[in-house]
């Protein structure tokens, strides 16, 4: 047997992306390297390790022994490496973080300074889906997941970061003169963000307490789009304040003054409970708790003013 660490790698990707094309992504490789790497793997083993049926590709029990086993290979090789650099004084290694589309203009800012101070970490930063992120975190993919909203039926820890408020927009001055009552969302047509994102839960939540029977004038998939169709005039929606800074700086949308608003939910780090974390991620950790203060007061005190 003389397959590699590096194929190991490659093959864990891909059993993890069930994808070529996103494993070389994710990899910054090409994917005729990919494939020539999984390949490489394959020679070395009678059993196959993957079935491609049509277009789609598929782990083999066998496959998923391997990938389970590289998993924990390279997890420990890792720890080695984590453990000689400490030695050292440094940090090295990966810290892997997914994130909710909107927590895009969250992360960043609570990465930067702890990034510089450890120029031997590589940073892993998922932005997506809820329902990806939750997969991402109950699979332990990942060391932390931002979210909003906490998942339902899993044992987790977290760390508070800073509020998340909602607002009801519009792109005119309609509304804006004087607070209106909650029921204006009868009134008015509105744009979700698709079901099972966390902005759509805290939505639905509001409504679902009031009773309200609502006009669903478009469903859509990210806060940029949502944000274009709410400036378009299409027409009004709960966002997060977060999310539409530069917007309404520029006149392009209008906070619409509603009695009971803003909705509030938390921007929280969570990771698994009882989750070993790595030296990256344990030092991450301390970072936070001890500056995620500072950050705030420098990133988001306009936020926590309005």
């Amino acid at each position: 047997m003389n397959y590699t660490l590096h194929q190991l790698k490659v093959f864990l990707k891909v059993s993890q992306t069930l994808s070529i094309t996103k494993a070389a992504g994710d990899l910054h490789l090409s994917q005729p390297a990919v494939s020539i790497q999984i390949k490489n793997l394959q020679d070395q083993f009678e059993v196959p390790l993957i079935e491609i049926i049509g277009r789609k590709i598929f782990i083999t029990p066998f496959g998923k022994e391997i990938a389970g086993a590289a998993g924990r290979i390279i997890q420990e090789v890792e720890s080695i490496n984590s453990k000689a650099a400490a030695y050292k004084g440094e940090l090295i290694g990966n810290l892997n973080i997914t994130a909710v589309s909107t927590g895009k203009y969250v992360m960043p800012y609570f990465l930067s300074d702890f990034l510089k101070e450890h120029p031997g970490l590589d940073l892993v930063l998922d932005v997506t889906n809820r329902a990806r992120v939750i997969e991402s975190l109950e699979k332990n993919e990942v060391d932390f997941a931002l979210v909003s909203l906490l998942p339902d039926n899993m044992q987790v820890e977290q760390i508070d970061l800073i509020d998340n408020k909602l607002f009801l927009v519009g792109s005119n001055q309609e509304f804006t003169s004087t607070k209106q009552n909650p029921d204006i969302l009868t009134k008015v047509p509105l744009i979700f963000r698709e079901s099972g994102s966390g902005t759509r839960k805290v939505m639905e939540r509001f409504i679902n307490q009031h009773n309200y029977k609502v006009t669903t004038r478009l469903e859509l998939t990210s806060n940029e789009a949502v944000k274009q169709a709410v400036i378009a005039g299409l027409g009004y929606s709960i966002m997060p304040l977060i999310g539409i800074r530069n917007e309404l700086n520029r006149g392009d949308l209008k906070i619409i003054p509603v009695e009971g608003f803003p909705i509030r939910s938390t921007w929280k780090l969570i990771w698994l409970k009882n989750k070993s974390l790595s030296p990256a991620a344990a030092s991450y950790l301390k970072y936070l708790k001890k500056k995620k203060d500072k950050i705030i007061l420098r990133h988001f005190s306009e936020v926590d003013n309005i």
